[in-house]
């Protein structure tokens, strides 16, 4: 078995390598850092001569052919190109290599195991899980690698070194493989294509996890199941109640990052999303989102039970709760019990005599929101429920509702004492007093 790094088939190099396209080598080898061919490849012994050299750097080499791949990297130049994606390569064995992406072809096979990759150098890698040899380790912290390449990129860690940069912006990164993927944000190619729906990724993992949408495959399990690891780390912190997220602002900590980044907008008190119909602002996209429902009367949120519909799916949680009866939050005062934590907590103030909501105009403070509205009005001379019927408006509703009896005449409240009706409750109560002075006489 010829090695990658000692001459042999250039169809067994690390097909990854932007670097192997002048020959062959592997970046990192020693003996390969002047562009020197491997010594023990027939013809380019090290004492040998490189009549062949190069206009534009100090490389030289000892075949015609290397010299011509060589240049490659200079003019840009890449002959080869795929029929099927156009992806083009400066050498034909890369085509061949990247073909397979597309014939599924995996001719180096496992002898231990079913494994069975398109690439030798991947082979290579998989044996070392049956030898279990980790002869490479880091003097720094003692990890211990079966391959020097992947000690050489272990070490970037230590070093903070970046060699691969980005030729449109500042990125750089330790691997090859990170700044092929950022390349994909400026060329926009997506060269993964899923069979079923047509999807296309730029990365074959996004290709793969997109898959299991269609195949349902769920393998990151905790009685939980997801189809991410990274759902199943972020979902195992509501066991462990790991909070890694924290604000530099106040005591304030968050199991996602997410949670932490809108978090932080209320101390920026930065609201970047605005409707267009009201001027409404919100820190969240997701907020205007269900803020642009009230203008277009969209309500996603269908009751399976009732005709009940809703515009958002915390009102559809409330609303289902009258069909299954459920109050699972008690006061531990007098027993009261509530189907919402909201409810249970404005029923709490009636025991601890709270009033949060301050008038800023005179002294009255509300223990509810809606009651500060209701009196606000009285500063500001707001009348917003109208009569349909005449010019009469209210500041409260329940006061339109009275009014309207007038135009209905509609009389629900009767005296059981003699025939008087009226169309309100505190009338029937004046009524009836005069049935009791009655019987006190």
């Amino acid at each position: 078995m010829a090695s990658p790094s000692c001459g042999g088939s250039t169809e067994d190099l690390r097909p990854s390598y932007s670097e192997n396209e002048n020959g062959g080598l592997w970046p990192d080898h020693s003996g390969n850092e002047t562009g020197d061919l491997c010594p023990g490849y027939p013809g380019n012994e090290t004492k040998g001569e490189k009549p062949y050299k190069c206009d534009q750097c100090d490389f030289s080499a000892a075949q015609k052919s290397h010299l011509d791949q060589h240049l490659t990297k200079h003019t840009g130049e890449k002959p080869y190109m795929c029929d099927e994606c156009g992806y083009r390569a400066a050498r034909k064995s890369d085509l061949s290599i990247h073909i397979r992406t597309h014939t599924g072809e995996k001719p180096y096979k496992c002898d231990q195991c079913d494994y069975a990759t398109a690439w030798k150098s991947n082979l290579n890698r998989h044996l070392t899980k049956h030898t279990g040899a980790k002869s490479y380790i880091c003097g720094e912290c003692g990890h211990r690698t079966a391959h020097k390449f992947n000690l050489s990129v272990h070490m970037r860690t230590h070093t903070g070194e970046r060699p691969y940069k980005c030729d449109q912006c500042d990125y750089s990164a330790a691997q090859k493989g990170n700044l092929d993927s950022h390349l994909t944000t400026h060329t926009g190619e997506k060269p993964y294509m899923c069979g079923e729906c047509g999807y296309r990724a730029a990365h074959k993992s996004d290709l793969s996890t997109h898959i299991r949408t269609h195949t349902g495959d769920k393998p990151y399990m905790c009685g939980y199941r997801t189809t991410h690891k990274s759902y199943l780390s972020k979902h195992m912190r509501t066991h462990t109640g790991e909070k890694p997220y924290k604000c530099d602002q106040c005591d304030y900590s968050a199991a996602l990052k997410s949670n932490m980044d809108k978090h932080l907008l209320k101390h920026t008190g930065e609201k970047p999303y605005m409707c267009g119909e009201c001027g409404y602002r919100t820190t969240h996209k997701s907020y205007l989102s269900k803020h642009m429902r009230t203008h277009t009367g969209e309500k996603p949120y269908k009751c399976d039970q009732c005709d009940y519909s809703a515009a958002l799916k915390s009102n559809m949680d409330k609303h289902l709760l009258k069909h299954t009866g459920e109050k699972p939050y008690m006061c531990g005062e007098c027993g009261y019990r509530a189907a919402h934590r909201s409810d249970l907590n404005r029923h709490m103030r009636t025991h601890t005599g709270e009033k949060p909501y301050k008038c800023d105009q005179c002294d009255y403070s509300a223990a509810q929101k809606p009651n500060l509205s209701k009196h606000v009005r009285i500063h500001t001379g707001e009348k917003p429920y109208k009569c349909n019927q005449c010019d009469y408006s209210a500041a409260r509703k329940s006061s339109l509702d009275q009014h309207l009896i007038k135009h209905t005449g509609y009389k629900p409240y009767m005296c059981g004492e003699c025939e008087y009706r009226t169309g309100h409750k505190s009338d029937l109560s004046r009524h009836m007093r005069t049935h009791t002075r009655t019987y006190q006489n």
